[in-house]
């Protein structure tokens, strides 16, 4: 045991090895203190909010490493304002916060008639014939707008220019509320949901998104193999909405579990327009039928739970339709035909085309003009190749009166939610308007 001792030992053994010193001695940077009075990167009044990280200290430096961190984060990592308390202003690398999505800084009189009136009758004669509002933001051309039901001085719109705009119509400082630049291209199409702040948008970069505007987090990501033209929530349950794309695929979406639930399989062109009937049982499609010999599949009726086809012998003429709009209360729809007009249709069986009845006189021309019935049904507005809105009434289909807004192609039409005598309008050059 000495021999053992004596080979593994150094000749201090009793003594302790002392450690190397440091040619530079380091001392740990004292942290900074956290100041008290700065807003945390989480709004309180959203519990739910995931935090994938901490948000840095307002006024601290950066590092590289840790801007990279956080960049790998969720998109919902953002910093607020400390002297700005609006939930609503948050926002994240692809929204863009131009104003508030509240109501706190609209006029008086404003505020009172969107809490206080109700759903009236449609007048023509309380329709302002010149454009009192003028939003201008999106570079190219405008494909839809949209009002929302539930924040009613809110407008959503899609644009060619690869964004969505949520504009603040009556604000007095910044009537451009949220600018969305979560798709890559062209935007086709966007739906406001009725689940709360959320608006779902489709277009060119084959995806569907749900971006929660309040927050500024893109929720969900409906992915495709398909330029996606078109998306509708379905009338009674807001979890589910059907897509429309370019190859003529249909898909039901359940936005609670991320998957297509229903595919409806029939060989259609480009999807152009869809439109669910009153109870929901039923969707209406329009498809492109420029490019095959057989125009009876350019209307379909679909049921929507068997995913078959009602009836395709639904419109035989050999027009393309880019818009279909189902009357509010009555068991008819509408179709805006590429012949420069529009038909009538019953959505009983068997889905007749009404042969004595059409609403003509504006241009389509092959741009995507849409149109829409009034609160009360009595009315139905379109836009025009040239530029103007073409009123009609819905009983008769007499043409009540024509208002010219641009110079180029007036694209989609949308009466208020609440104001029946107010109706907003966007163009092929970009332009949104608001006559009231």
């Amino acid at each position: 045991m000495d021999l053992l001792r004596n080979a593994y030992s150094n000749s201090d053994d009793d003594d302790e090895e002392p450690e190397p010193a440091p040619s530079h001695p380091f001392h740990p940077p004292p942290k900074r203190p956290r100041p008290e009075n700065h807003a945390i990167s989480i709004p309180k009044s959203n519990p739910s909010y995931p935090p994938p990280a901490e948000a840095p200290v307002h006024g601290r430096y950066v590092s590289k490493r840790e801007r990279a961190l956080l960049g790998l984060g969720s998109p919902s990592t953002k910093v607020l304002d400390p002297e700005n308390t609006d939930p609503s202003a948050s926002t994240s690398s692809a929204v863009l916060c131009m104003g508030s999505l509240l109501d706190s800084d609209l006029p008086s009189d404003v505020v009172s008639l969107l809490r206080h009136q109700t759903k009236g009758h449609g007048r023509l004669d309380q329709i302002q014939e010149r454009l009192t509002i003028a939003l201008k933001g999106h570079t190219k051309a405008v494909n839809t707008i949209q009002w929302s039901e539930s924040h009613a001085h809110l407008l959503a719109s899609a644009g060619m220019d690869h964004k969505v705009f949520i504009w603040n119509v009556w604000s007095k400082n910044h009537k451009k509320a949220r600018i969305l630049s979560h798709h890559n291209a062209a935007v086709k199409d966007v739906k406001w949901s009725k689940l709360g702040w959320h608006v779902l948008s489709c277009g060119y970069d084959c995806t569907s998104r749900l971006i929660d505007i309040e927050k500024g987090i893109e929720t969900q990501v409906f992915k495709e193999d398909q330029v996606i033209n078109v998306v509708k929530f379905h009338p009674d349950n807001f979890n589910l909405f059907l897509s429309g794309g370019a190859k003529g695929q249909l898909r039901l979406w359940d936005v609670r579990t991320g998957r297509a639930t229903h595919h409806y399989v029939r060989q259609l062109g480009p999807i152009l327009d869809l439109e669910f009937s009153l109870d929901g049982k039923q969707f209406i499609c329009s498809s492109d039928v420029s490019f095959s010999n057989i125009s009876e599949n350019a209307i379909i009726v679909w049921d929507v739970s068997r995913q078959v086809p009602l009836s395709n012998q639904v419109y035989g003429e050999a027009y393309t339709c880019t818009c279909i709009r189902h009357h509010p209360t009555e068991p008819y729809f509408v179709a805006q035909s590429n012949g420069n007009y529009i038909a009538l249709f019953s959505s009983n069986p068997p889905f007749r085309l009404d042969k004595y009845k059409r609403y003509e006189g504006h241009g389509v021309s092959g741009f995507p003009i849409k149109c829409n019935f009034s609160l009360d049904g009595e009315m139905l507005a379109t836009g025009s190749s040239e530029g103007s809105i073409y009123f009609y009434k819905y009983g008769s289909s007499e043409l009540l009166r024509k208002t010219k807004a641009y110079t180029s192609p007036c694209v989609d039409v949308a009466f208020h939610p609440i104001m029946s005598n107010l109706i907003a309008v966007c163009s092929w050059a970009g332009d949104i308007s608001v006559l009231e």
